[in-house]
């Protein structure tokens, strides 16, 4: 087995989200602030993902010694460098996760909920307690990147980083969002710009990244190109349940 058949086993969920119901529905100021306040839990958590491989591959202890493969250590810092370290319109350095913030701030959606979990993550709370007040969808999508977390095992987590990233949210939805802040402006211009990012740095480089990080992770271990795909399915099943969530809750507004 290899990225191309991993690629082919998660097609079909794949696709699902990519044509998902859920983008159609965003039509008013109100559908972006609900999708914002359910997603930013998918922005927050994913760089906790993030920090666990940094973790698994690289030496983050005192004192320093070389850990694991040159290569797999360059592509994950080079990955946490981009996703905790980038800049905004104006070239501030914020991590993706404080400029979704901004844009909710800007949009006028709710932070409390994000706020609230991170808070308590400051406090020293667990995270299964944390998350027991959200939606199931938001909640169930928490864990199961918590739980492979717990794994430690880094071939697992690259191929869920991999494969469950943000270049699922397909040009219908840019274009949407885009024609909204057209509509309304000075509401949506720091989404834009995040939305902008992600399409320039993952589906251009970051991805490409990952999936190299995953071969060499995987190497000709067939047992850890399965479990890779395997996980890789389960976290597209989440985030197709994370979109369901949405959706089912804009019904209940309506």
């Amino acid at each position: 087995m290899g990225i191309k058949q991993i690629e082919e086993s998660i097609a079909a969920v794949r696709n699902r989200i990519v044509e998902h119901p859920l983008y159609g529905q965003l039509k008013t100021m109100e559908d972006v602030r609900l999708f914002m306040e359910h997603h930013v839990f998918a922005v927050w958590d994913f760089m906790s993902l993030l920090k666990g491989l940094q973790q698994e591959l690289t030496c983050v202890t005192i004192p320093w010694v070389p850990k694991g493969s040159p290569d797999t250590r360059f592509l994950i810092n080079e990955i946490v460098v981009g996703e905790e370290s980038d800049v905004d319109a104006s070239g501030r350095r914020f991590s993706h996760f404080e400029l979704y913030l901004k844009a909710m701030e800007q949009a006028g959606a709710d932070t409390t909920a994000i706020m609230q979990l991170v808070s308590g993550v400051r406090q020293g709370k667990a995270i299964k307690d944390l998350t027991t007040a959200l939606p199931a969808s938001v909640k169930g999508f928490l864990d199961f990147t918590f739980d492979v977390i717990a794994t430690g095992k880094a071939h697992i987590m690259a191929a869920v980083f991999t494969y469950g990233r943000e270049d699922l949210i397909p040009d219908m939805f840019y274009s949407l969002v885009k024609d909204l802040n057209e509509q309304f402006p000075g509401k949506l211009d720091i989404f834009v710009y995040y939305l902008e990012r992600h399409i320039e740095v993952d589906g251009d480089h970051h991805s490409i990244l990952a999936q190299q990080m995953v071969k060499e992770l995987c190497g000709d271990d067939e047992t850890k190109w399965e479990e890779s795909a395997i996980f890789a399915m389960k976290a597209l099943e989440w985030r197709n349940e994370l979109w369901n969530g949405i959706v089912a809750r804009q019904e209940i507004l309506q």
